[in-house]
């Protein structure tokens, strides 16, 4: 799985399927969830000298209403605001590669229910994702996931989907799970929050303890690529940061609508990567242990 965009996309295929449901059982209308994220990075130490760490926040919030004979649409937002500090990076001649970084963008989910077993689905979205003082004609990513999704008695439901993207030179096509099975009367496997700060393109085991707490313990894919400043070490280059996030969850359910997450874990197999404006490797380091991360999300749905 490549890219924020198409994760972004594909995290928005398994939000919408809850609200689908808990819909079913509302008046008919419309439903919307919005959700923020402040989001925090620890220093970690780079492979080849110099430190790095990261602060920010995720916002997301949009709507979906059911259309009738089966149909269901939507529109999603987001924002992501992260600020990076690097000291000394060795590997990209002691400058910081990147500081900054914004993005923002849209989705429209659409869901048909082809039978009481089957829904399908398409997300169209385009994000810019892009450093401050880089031109936002050069940061635009866009495509589109495409869904197929079992539903099975006792609310479980399983799916496949597949991403197509072209994005900041690259382009793009992935396979991916979508899964929320009951494993027993407490325990459930599911996908991530996907408007949490890890992404959803992963998997989550989930408990419930009643009183409106739950724990989870997961892990996800993770990669950002983004366009960097004109005025940057690599004018108009593109940036990447990967991993592979695990994390425990720990949830409040102030009540069926509104709930406050909680997280504490790691960002494992680190690596950056600066490219130059055609998509050429320029340099690149890895992160040399694991990068702590902290973060809360406070989500609604109404």
């Amino acid at each position: 799985m490549r890219h924020a965009a198409a994760l972004a996309a594909a995290a928005t295929v398994a939000l919408l399927l809850p609200l689908a449901a808990a819909a079913q059982q509302r008046a008919e209308g419309w439903n919307a969830f919005a959700s923020v994220t402040p989001i925090a990075e620890t220093s970690t130490d780079l492979d080849q000298g110099g430190e790095v760490n990261a602060d920010g926040v995720i916002a997301r919030f949009g709507f979906s209403s059911d259309l009738g004979g089966g149909w269901r649409a939507g529109v999603g937002f987001n924002y992501d605001y992260f600020d990076y500090t690097f000291t000394n990076p060795v590997a990209f001649g002691g400058v910081a590669p990147w500081g900054v970084l914004k993005r923002y963008g849209v989705s429209a989910p659409l869901q048909y229910r082809v039978s009481p077993e089957w829904m399908l689905g398409v997300t169209p979205s385009a994000d810019w994702f892009r450093e401050d003082g880089a031109k936002t004609s050069d940061a635009l990513a866009w495509g589109a996931v495409f869904s197929a999704v079992r539903l099975l008695p006792g609310g479980n439901r399983i799916g496949l989907g597949l991403g197509v993207y072209d994005q900041i030179e690259d382009t793009s096509v992935f396979p991916f799970l979508i899964v929320d099975w009951r494993l027993g009367e407490r325990w459930r496997l599911t996908n991530p929050l996907p408007s949490g700060p890890t992404g959803g393109a992963g998997f989550e085991i989930g408990y419930t303890f009643g009183g409106g707490w739950s724990l989870g313990v997961g892990f996800t894919f993770r990669q950002y690529r983004f366009r960097l400043s004109e005025d940057g070490p690599v004018p108009d280059g593109i940036g990447e940061q990967r991993g592979r996030p695990v994390f425990l969850r720990g949830t409040y359910a102030f009540s069926p609508a509104v709930a406050l997450h909680l997280y504490a874990g790691v960002v494992t197999a680190g690596k950056l990567v600066v490219e130059d404006r055609n998509g050429n490797l320029v340099r690149e380091d890895d992160l040399d242990n694991v990068a702590p991360l902290f973060a809360l999300t406070l989500i609604g749905r109404f």
